[in-house]
């Protein structure tokens, strides 16, 4: 770490990795200028909200905002377009230069589009879960593709809005994110409540216009609303020229640091793991990074590392998924609470590989209890 003065910090990204970093800059003792800027004109709110309670909630119109208390300046509506590491300029889409002694890149991703059309539907920020939100409104029939936790609970957020929904996955839903045993768990009660599952062996993609989805065997879906959630890409465009990408994202040390005046934390870094540098685009992994990163721009070398436990959230079709450790999971869990049968479980995996993953379905448990639970078995 440079021994130069740290007089101004200036965080690209005002979602939660970038709230998190400005806050734990302020608790770990960071008192300088400190501007965040933010592509959307919103402060920042809760984005997992808006594939579960914004869709679910007939009276919420938008997920809520997440309390802030670093006292920064925020620029919002403004969106990054380059960045110069040698003048320690951050440079603006409506030419303003930010001059900064750290910066933290928090640019998070976008969703990955199958089409340029319009009449294609992704949900990655607030604007485009109130178009959808919008477009439910009518109970229109619906086609979502994608059968990861997203288009799930999309299609599950559809369906409760009395829309007639049909999900076309890459195979089983849920199977390659969780595993087939909770998988089936939550397959079987969206079938209950009326979900269509189309299973594709290779990847879908759309008409031209987006309005048909096109099945690998030549079939077809159409629907009034077509919904996609195939991914997300992250948004490292603007730092093109700058040598901190890698394949599209940016590699950190185990402090989160791409250099020492130069943090990356959230859907965009890529930290350290036993299995090599790896991209983690996750809520919990971008607080948890956010803070360990904050913490090595103020403290440098005396801040400890990233010890990351992975932590999944879901809610979809009445059922309340956490998971603790490593996913997906293979075989039949071992009940430490409860039992099979759809009821409040709490359940352990573990295999030849070590421990795997601690999960609550249906089941209260504060996250920090599960954590503990987990780390008591490992």
């Amino acid at each position: 770490m440079s021994g130069d003065a740290l007089r101004r910090v200036v965080i690209v990204g005002n979602g939660i990795a970038g709230l998190t970093a400005a806050d734990t800059l302020r608790e770990t003792g960071f008192d300088g200028e400190l501007t965040l800027v933010g592509d959307e004109p919103y402060p920042a709110y809760s984005r997992p909200a808006l594939s579960k309670a914004l869709l679910l909630d007939g009276t919420a119109m938008s997920p809520p905002t997440l309390p802030a208390g670093h006292g920064g300046r925020e620029l919002l509506g403004v969106r990054a377009t380059g960045l110069d590491l040698d003048r320690r300029r951050v440079f603006l889409d409506d030419g303003t230069e930010l001059p900064y002694d750290r910066a933290v890149l928090a640019t998070g991703s976008r969703a990955r589009r199958l089409s340029g059309s319009p009449a294609e539907h992704t949900v990655r920020g607030m604007d485009d879960a109130l178009a959808l939100r919008r477009r439910l409104a009518g109970r229109p029939s619906v086609v979502v593709v994608g059968g990861g936790p997203l288009g799930m609970e999309l299609a599950s957020g559809c369906l409760a809005a009395g829309c007639r929904v049909t999900l076309v996955s890459r195979g089983k839903p849920l199977t390659a994110q969780l595993g087939p045993y909770l998988a089936e768990v939550i397959l079987d009660a969206a079938r209950e409540r009326g979900l269509t599952v189309v299973e594709s062996g290779a990847a879908a993609r759309l008409s031209p216009d987006g309005t048909r989805v096109v099945l690998d065997g030549g079939g077809t879906r159409d629907a009034e609303v077509i919904v996609t959630a195939v991914g997300e890409v992250p948004n490292t465009e603007w730092l093109a020229g700058t040598g901190l990408t890698v394949r599209g994202a940016v590699p950190v040390d185990g402090r989160g640091l791409a250099r020492p005046d130069v943090a990356a934390v959230g859907d965009l870094a890529a930290f350290p793991t036993p299995h090599g540098p790896r991209r983690v685009p996750l809520w919990s992994s971008a607080i948890e990074q956010a803070k360990v990163a904050a913490r090595a721009l103020v403290l440098g070398e005396e801040a400890a590392p990233l010890d990351f436990l992975p932590y999944f959230w879901t809610e979809q079709f009445g059922v309340t998924l956490k998971a603790v450790g490593r996913l997906p999971v293979d075989g039949d869990p071992v009940f430490v609470e409860g039992g099979p049968g759809g009821g409040p479980a709490l359940m352990r995996w573990s295999g030849p590989g070590g421990p795997g993953a601690t999960v609550a379905l249906n089941y209260r448990i504060p996250v920090p209890r599960l954590r503990r639970t987990h780390r008591a078995a490992a």
